[in-house]
């Protein structure tokens, strides 16, 4: 697992090539199985492969959303926040489950922020996502990952580039 997560990094750039079904399926389990506090499982993913509705979400912020338009798959991890109050980090939790299985699958991927974030002057980027996919106001959306083959190389970030002061003494 150390050399997956070593190896994970954020990509931007897909090949033209689909992901095959029985990957999509194993990135669903890995979504169903995701660790969420006192197993309330208050999450909700909506895998994307449309290529219109990937072009629509893509641009549901300003800035850091517009590669979705070239990935061949986009998750949308969403919630019902009345089912937990840490539907947040359960939400996050899950979206890291799926970047980790999606690299150790030979996908490239990465996460797009969503919650607090604006579409435009008067829409939230929650409301833009909620609108193309018609899912109701009760859902809340965390985030959204693309995943595609990738069609650029980033080499691991080295160790001694880790921050080792961000380990406070105990």
């Amino acid at each position: 697992m150390i050399e997956i997560l070593r190896k994970r990094r954020s990509i931007r750039k897909y090949r033209d090539k689909d992901i095959e079904p029985e990957i999509v399926e194993l990135l669903k389990e890995a979504a169903l199985r995701s660790p969420t506090s006192r197993n309330f499982r208050p999450w909700r993913f909506v895998f994307v492969e449309n290529r219109g509705k990937l072009e629509a979400l893509s641009k549901a912020k300003p800035s850091g959303s517009s590669f979705l338009a070239g990935a061949r798959l986009g998750v949308v991890v969403c919630a019902d926040e009345d089912e937990s109050d840490v539907w947040i980090e359960d939400c996050s939790i899950a979206s890291i489950i799926l970047q980790l299985v999606g690299e150790s699958l030979g996908l490239g991927s990465c996460w797009i922020q969503i919650r607090l974030r604006m579409h435009d002057d008067s829409q939230t980027s929650e409301e833009h996502i909620r609108a193309v996919l018609g899912l109701p106001e009760s859902i809340r959306v965390e985030s959204m990952i693309a995943f595609g083959y990738p069609d650029e190389e980033k080499a691991p970030i080295p160790a001694k580039e880790l921050e080792r002061e961000k380990i406070l003494p105990s």
